[in-house]
């Protein structure tokens, strides 16, 4: 136990919830709700409303950001820009929670005003809260992975030092690929892509769009709900975790002259041609047949 409870207050932006939905998918969220005093929470009891945040002055130890932001976009008539302005400044550290916070998302592709992330306009960093950089930690995905949000607030908790990367996510969850940990990896180095989405054979790189030789983020070591993620149960990652998700032809993998367009993270096209034609002679028929 903690002598303090540290009081953490969540607003909703332009979003779908779908973070807030998936976190509370945390297997260990009453534990959590026991050991920190949400102020503020749009699905979950809290002690204020969304009118106290605007009315009062609140004591806010962790801001947390879910959405995308605009200058005209507004909470019961108050731009949200303003409340996240008014508690970003008292809190000790800001989180963005999702892909649309970090990046500006799906709705940064609409009509709507200029809309982006929070320090983001996909991968270009904005001047919207400059100021707040040097307390904010990102945590991208489309929606986030539970484990790593709570993961992220409990080590603020306990003071830990965590490294981030160039987009100021936590590199403990954010410094592999989906790649790593991949079940279909045998299949992708020996560029086998006989794949029927659902199957357990195949890779689905080379053919259907898959992008997690290229996307950072741990869905293939701390698996969804303990148990699975894309790649394992037959669908290609589609990168949600990336600035400029999400792209067209998710299921589709662009080339050009018969090369993936978006290449495995560090490998160049020299070095993938190499690999290539090296594979060529292999014919593995254990990978060509079905497991089952």
């Amino acid at each position: 136990m903690y002598d303090k409870k540290l009081k953490i207050i969540w607003l909703t932006a332009i979003s779908c919830n779908g973070n807030s939905h998936s976190f509370l998918n945390y297997p260990h969220l009453e534990q959590f709700i026991d050991d920190f005093e949400f102020i503020y929470h749009p699905l979950i009891y809290s002690k204020y409303s969304l009118q106290d945040l605007i009315n009062k002055d609140i004591e806010c130890d962790i801001l947390l950001l879910e959405g995308a932001i605009s200058p005209e976009f507004k909470k019961m008539d108050e731009p949200i820009i303003n409340l996240v302005d008014k508690y970003a400044h008292k809190a000790k550290k800001i989180i963005t929670v999702g892909t649309c916070a970090t990046f500006g998302g799906i709705f940064s592709q609409s009509d709507y005003a200029y809309t982006t992330g929070l320090h983001f306009d996909k991968e270009n960093p904005t001047f919207l809260f400059k100021s707040l950089k040097h307390k904010t930690i990102s945590i991208s995905g489309c929606p986030i992975q539970p484990e790593v949000l709570a993961n992220t607030i409990y080590a603020i908790q306990k003071n830990m030092d965590l490294k981030l990367d160039n987009y100021l996510r936590p590199k403990e969850f954010f410094a592999y690929t989906i790649h790593n940990g991949c079940t279909r990896n045998e299949y992708f180095e020996y560029k086998v892509d006989n794949h029927t989405f659902g199957k357990k054979e195949g890779c689905m790189f080379y053919e259907h769009g898959c992008q997690a030789p290229y996307t950072n983020g741990s869905c293939n070591k701390i698996l969804w709900n303990g148990v699975n993620s894309k790649t394992r149960a037959g669908l290609p990652c589609m990168g949600c975790t990336s600035p400029d998700f999400p792209k067209q032809n998710l299921f589709k993998t662009k080339k050009n002259m018969g090369i993936p367009q978006n290449l495995p993270l560090g490998v160049g096209k020299r070095t993938y041609l190499t690999l290539a034609g090296i594979t060529k002679a292999f014919s593995i028929k254990r990978l060509e047949e079905d497991l089952f």
